[in-house]
């Protein structure tokens, strides 16, 4: 998938500045698709030069002005290519911290207090994102049960998107919880 495919998903929100397109990755599409604000600004040049988002200018007072993108219908024809494609490609995994525990056990290269500093960030930062994600939900379900939302709600795609976040953030947890009560024990038993 390209950024662009996940650019123009946020667009189907409404139009939005690259500074709202960023915030909102942070908040909604971050469960499914990172990138930097330096990066969106680039993409979203690119894809206003391929007739795929257009921008129009908001004068602004003591501020900058501001554009605010939209899909065309050329970005929606796109977009809808994409959503008909055949199955997606699956998720390689290439994470850091999991090459970091790999070496962990190795003497004169593991260094169990800076590889369990990392994993307590990860558990941290994900337990922090699942907050974050629980209150996304609150908001959407606004009062409603689940079975309510999914019979009543507009679009559903955010909330389903969301639920994938939640279960990648809790999979994160239950890891690194396991993975520091077993640095644990082996640290206690002295066995490196």
């Amino acid at each position: 998938m390209a950024l662009r495919n996940a650019v123009m998903a946020a667009l189907l929100e409404g139009e939005a500045s690259g500074y709202d397109l960023a915030k909102g990755f942070e908040a909604s599409v971050a469960n499914f698709w990172m990138a930097t604000p330096q990066q969106l600004y680039r993409e979203l040049e690119r894809m206003e030069s391929e007739g795929l988002v257009c921008a129009r200018v908001v004068q602004q007072e003591r501020r900058p002005n501001k554009r605010l993108f939209s899909l065309t219908e050329a970005g929606r024809d796109v977009l809808r290519a994409y959503v008909a494609e055949g199955p997606s490609k699956p998720t390689a995994i290439r994470d850091e911290l999991m090459v970091r525990v790999q070496c962990v056990d190795i003497g004169d290269i593991g260094d169990i207090d800076a590889v369990r500093a990392a994993v307590v960030e990860r558990v941290e930062r994900s337990t922090a994102k699942l907050a974050r994600y629980e209150r996304m939900r609150e908001r959407l379900l606004a009062g409603r049960g689940e079975d309510e939302y999914f019979a009543d709600a507009e679009r559903i795609g955010p909330y389903l998107t969301l639920m994938g976040g939640m279960a990648f953030e809790r999979a994160n947890l239950e890891w690194g919880r396991a993975a520091l009560r077993r640095l644990e024990q082996r640290a206690v038993s002295g066995v490196w």
